[in-house]
């Protein structure tokens, strides 16, 4: 049985985390920066241990600082939240080797999702449909742009390794081809240290649909639904709802089939999300899949009544899922807005500094996922992200407009936030119609493709 839980993160999935463990009875031990040594989740932690400096590179992202304090603490099992380690197939072998439980898929599974060629290939095998594109790494510029030619323009040039838009550029035509793909490169060997690269056809003007799925140690796996992700900005997420406004019950259980055969071809066990892009005919095509807990889990949570947080931690400590596929009801319409500690009006430039004055909305419907409070710093050493707004209404009309109101109740005072931004997303027709793609924020903004 799982006892005491080292969270390896920090900020508001940090805090969820510890949360959840308080309301099974866990013990927790939260980690953190010197910098993040007033950070809330240390202070509502059952322990807390300082695992290095600032930087993420010397803390966060430190395997041998995290084994070691979870090992002094006694530990018996690591989650690792969204982000730094949790997609790090190294850091959950040594997890494995030390006999602590990683609270998420094995360590080959996650290397195998990880790569993105080989993640393909697997769901290419499995009938999963997939966008056309190379069928391994591409060595360089040069055969890059003969498979590119093979594909057909546009292509989109992807790092092999890592996520979250980096290491990505579209080329339109032969032209631009090599300066994208060398550019892309650098980022990736900037952001994952590796810069294997691929390529895929790039599909133009589609929604960004991601399948929840969650699978136990007994061969159980089922989808929760999706959620909808399409507005977002550089491939960064800026808010999601559940469901999807452009689906039907027939091509969600289409899709929803194909994320859990992809889950099934995986050898995938605890929480997971298959992503997909869909064209406006219906066809759908696989994108990824990520091995972790997501950001935007809330919307999921809302309009399933699942907790999934619980539910990974059940799945790692041996538990059997306690429902089946027929037994999940989607009810109503969840969105969340992510809000970031950036100045929109300066190319939404990072702002760090000290809250002076914050108010947060509540009510019928309306939930808050934050780890800020008033007169707490904002570092410059780690994400942007603030706090996750979640509304929940009957049906997408009420969710759109509970969300408008919610987020005019936002007050965060002594550095710049997108609040406004965000509610000028709310107040848009588009938006509202439910009228939305990948290329939402872009036309917002006035932005040629």
């Amino acid at each position: 049985m799982i006892e005491k839980i080292l969270i390896a993160n920090r900020g508001e999935i940090a805090v969820r985390i510890i949360r959840a463990c308080r309301e099974m009875g866990i013990e927790t031990v939260a980690v953190y920066s010197e910098a993040d040594q007033e950070a809330l989740h240390t202070q509502l932690a059952d322990e807390a241990v300082c695992i290095g400096p600032a930087p993420a590179s010397e803390s966060y992202l430190n395997m041998q600082n995290l084994i070691s304090a979870a090992l002094v603490s006694g530990a018996d099992a690591i989650h690792p939240g969204f982000g730094f380690l949790s997609e790090n197939a190294k850091f959950a072998e040594l997890c494995e080797q030390c006999e602590i439980t990683f609270i998420g898929p094995d360590s080959k599974v996650i290397g195998k999702m990880g790569n993105k060629t080989e993640a393909r290939a697997t769901m290419e095998a499995a009938g999963v449909p997939v966008i056309r594109g190379t069928n391994g790494p591409v060595a360089d510029a040069e055969q890059g742009k003969k498979e590119a030619e093979r594909i057909g323009y546009p292509v989109i040039i992807k790092a092999a390794l890592g996520g979250g838009g980096k290491g990505m550029r579209t080329a339109q035509n032969a032209e631009e081809f090599e300066s994208c793909f060398m550019t892309a490169r650098k980022e990736a060997e900037k952001a994952f240290g590796d810069g294997t690269m691929y390529i895929e056809h790039f599909v133009e003007h589609p929604r960004h649909i991601e399948f929840q799925i969650l699978a136990d140690s007994y061969g159980n796996i089922v989808h929760l639904g999706e959620r909808d992700c399409s507005i977002q900005r550089n491939h960064q997420k800026m808010i999601e709802e559940s469901p999807c406004a452009a689906l039907s019950e027939e091509l969600r259980g289409k899709m929803g089939k194909m994320a859990v055969k992809a889950a099934k071809a995986a050898g995938y066990t605890n929480a997971g999300t298959v992503e997909f892009l869909l064209e406006q005919d219906g066809s759908f095509y696989f994108m990824e899949m990520n091995t972790r807990i997501q950001v935007e889990h809330p919307v999921t949570e809302c309009v399933t009544g699942i907790d999934l947080i619980k539910e990974q931690i059940r799945i790692a400590d041996g538990g059997k899922l306690p429902f089946r596929q027929g037994e999940i009801e989607m009810k109503g319409h969840a969105i969340e807005c992510r809000i970031n500690a950036e100045i929109p009006e300066r190319n939404f430039m990072p702002s760090a500094g000290r809250i002076t004055d914050l108010h947060l909305p509540g009510g019928n419907g309306i939930r808050v996922d934050t780890a800020v409070y008033s007169g707490c710093e904002v570092l410059p050493y780690y994400d942007s992200m603030l706090a996750k707004l979640i509304v929940h209404g009957k049906d997408r009309k009420e969710a759109v407009d509970k969300m408008r109101s919610a987020l005019g109740e936002v007050i965060i005072e002594g550095i710049g936030t997108n609040v406004d931004y965000q509610y000028q997303i709310a107040e848009n027709e588009e938006f509202v119609s439910g009228n939305i793609n990948v290329d939402f924020i872009r036309r917002l903004n006035g932005e040629t493709a």
